[in-house]
């Protein structure tokens, strides 16, 4: 589920907050100007306090560009394999809000990553929710020798945000203690030409990769799955 609405919710937080220092700093500007020096501390001091919470919560939006809610089992991709040579691919992603692209694939399966943050209990008593963010797509060999001799791809899937929550983490664990953990999760399935695929996260936060249909479930029985 998107976090559409909490992002929109903290950026009109920020901007209302900035409106509010914007207001006290002119007042205290003109508190300034007529000698009412206490005064004008007093709102330079609302001001500075409106600016911290204006980048606050525009700082607090950005970290969690890329993320999703997750609240029952969701789907998070449809895959749709196409063969184009031996052990060459084009995968093609369909996402839940309809957009999608196109990656090449090589090897014999293909494994998608993502990135699931889960909360402090305190944190989840206040109603935060787990989140998770696609990470990668990449391509696996079925024979050990092939893997570790011959190219591998791997896509990047995240939009590569400079504030992103996990690296903030990282980076200033001090800074976000209500984070409790942060952890990987991987499924694959081999590749079949005209294959669909469907890849959910379980509440747990693990990936779960099924056919999304008879004829590639028929055709994963035929490879031995």
């Amino acid at each position: 589920m998107p976090l559409t609405p909490i992002l929109i919710a903290l950026y009109v937080f920020a901007g209302f907050c900035a409106l509010f220092a914007l207001i006290s700093a002119a007042g205290a500007r003109r508190r300034w100007r007529q000698r009412h020096r206490f005064s004008a501390c007093h709102r330079s001091l609302w001001t500075m306090v409106f600016l911290l919470l204006a980048l606050l919560g525009a700082f607090s939006a950005s970290a969690l560009i890329g993320y999703r809610r997750l609240t029952t089992e969701t789907l998070l991709v449809t895959l749709q394999a196409r063969q184009l040579g031996p052990q060459r691919y084009n995968v093609r992603l369909d996402y839940p809000d309809g957009t999608h692209r196109d990656v090449p694939i090589a090897g014999d399966q293909w494994q998608l990553d993502a990135r699931v943050v889960k909360w402090q209990p305190r944190a989840v008593m206040l109603g935060a929710p787990v989140l998770y963010r696609l990470d990668r797509i990449g391509g696996r060999y079925a024979d050990a020798a092939q893997e570790s001799e011959r190219a591998r791809s791997v896509v990047a899937l995240d939009e590569g945000n400079p504030f992103d929550l996990l690296d903030l983490k990282r980076r200033f664990p001090q800074w976000l203690p209500w984070i409790d953990a942060d952890y990987g999760s991987a499924a694959f399935l081999p590749l079949v030409d005209g294959g669909e695929y469907n890849v959910s996260l379980a509440p747990a936060g693990g990936l779960v990769a099924r056919p999304a249909n008879a004829l590639t479930e028929r055709k994963l029985r035929e490879a031995g799955w």
